[in-house]
């Protein structure tokens, strides 16, 4: 090995040793249950118990929400089940109370009660002509797209090497076609999923009703034992932070909630009960008790552009019954202006319930011309003196974001300041 090679040598190994040196003393970065644990001196067990009682909520809760999305779903629903066996067995083995978990699982027979869901929810699917989950409908169609791709391939290559074909191009715009097919039929099969669970939603509800209710009321008792539990590890109530999708249990506070196709998603604390003064919060975990649910836009980020005001709206005391959707990108910068000096606060009222016929009858479109999905609705209001909607559409596909502005009433009076905006 000559000197200059013995050099390169030298300083490759000096890198690496670097490197290794470096990747030592680089902090590891914790969980948010290890941040927990060492601010509130909490045991990792009593904290992995309440997380897997949460863990037993998240599935009970959806189930009962939306049965549909568990059809024709073995696997799955195998899965699950046998999560839920494993952590009633570890309640089994711990405190008095939760070994009444357990009790309460076994005599509601709540995995029966799952089943029977389950059941039905497949039968009434049947009977309208769904009779496979969504998801091997796309595995399906994925394998019949790959083998066409593969055969046209085969036939180009053989067309080629026996020379019946020596000009090719007309091929791309038929490859191009192939390769645009599955994500129209993709897009075309989720549509009619959405529309199937919309148009059978009550059907599913009122067969499993009887169901459903056993299963939400072991919801609540597991969730009381989850508070309590808190309670008496004296963790902040606020801190622990959760999503549902029924918000009739007791003792919740609904802080943020995301607006999914069909369904809305409430993120959740729980209440202190009456007489029990709330628990500081530790400095350490300020930081985590002040992130919102919703990552906020960084302040230096380009203003939003893409407004759309429901003009010609028709409706009273925060109910919309129609409107006229009108991009008003023009204004931006002044509906900007608008929104800084306003105040935000949650509705009292879900979506669904503000625009009733949404998106059937009425709807909000993207810049690209898709249906826009509402995730955020705010009530806002001007310099305390005039409320409004908005309403913050998901990033659509195309890239885009939208978000909707619109009265509360018909009857409002807009301030001169507004009025050619409104």
């Amino acid at each position: 090995m000559n000197e200059t090679e013995k050099e390169n040598s030298d300083n490759s190994e000096g890198i690496e040793e670097s490197e290794k040196k470096s990747r030592r003393l680089r902090p590891t970065r914790k969980t948010q249950s290890q941040v927990l644990q060492q601010a509130l001196n909490i045991q990792p067990d009593d904290l992995k118990n309440i997380e897997d009682k949460l863990a037993v909520v998240k599935f009970l809760d959806y189930i009962t929400e939306e049965p549909l999305d568990f059809a024709f779903k073995d696997r799955a629903i195998g899965q699950y089940t046998e999560k839920i066996n494993e952590r009633m067995d570890k309640f089994a083995s711990t405190g008095e109370e939760d070994k009444l978990i357990k009790k309460g699982f076994e005599d509601k027979k709540i995995l029966e009660a799952v089943e029977r869901i389950k059941t039905s929810t497949e039968e009434v699917a049947i009977s309208k002509g769904m009779n496979k989950s969504v998801e091997k409908k796309f595995r399906n169609l994925n394998f019949i797209m790959t083998g066409a791709l593969v055969g046209v391939f085969i036939v180009f290559i053989i067309l080629q090497v026996t020379g019946l074909i020596t000009d090719t191009s007309f091929m791309l715009p038929f490859l191009c076609v192939l390769c645009i097919i599955p994500q129209f039929l993709r897009s075309s099969v989720t549509k009619k999923w959405y529309r199937f669970k919309e148009e059978n939603r009550n059907e599913v509800y009122t067969i499993n009703r009887e169901d459903i209710l056993v299963i939400k009321s072991y919801v609540s008792e597991v969730l009381a034992n989850v508070r309590s539990n808190l309670i008496e590890l004296k963790v902040p109530l606020e801190l622990i932070k959760f999503s549902l999708f029924h918000r009739d249990y007791e003792d919740f506070n609904v802080i943020n909630q995301r607006q999914m196709r069909g369904l809305t998603e409430y993120f959740v604390t729980f209440e202190y009960p009456e007489g029990i003064e709330p628990f500081p919060i530790p400095t350490t975990l300020q930081q985590q008790y002040n992130q919102p649910v919703f990552a906020e836009k960084k302040r230096d980020e380009t203003p939003e552009k893409n407004f759309i005001v429901l003009t010609e709206m028709k409706g009273k005391e925060g109910i919309i019954t129609s409107f006229l959707p009108s991009l008003k990108d023009n204004l931006a910068e002044k509906i900007n202006k608008m929104l800084t000096d306003s105040n935000f606060s949650e509705p009292d009222i879900e979506f669904s319930s503000i625009i009733p016929n949404y998106p059937t009858e009425t709807a909000i479109y993207c810049v690209c011309g898709e249906i826009a999905k509402i995730e955020t609705i705010h009530v806002c209001e001007w310099n305390n003196k005039f409320k409004f909607y908005l309403f913050v559409g998901k990033e659509c596909t195309c890239g885009e974001q939208i978000y909707a502005i619109s009265l509360m009433d018909e009857a409002d009076v807009i301030p001169k300041e507004l009025q050619d905006i409104f």
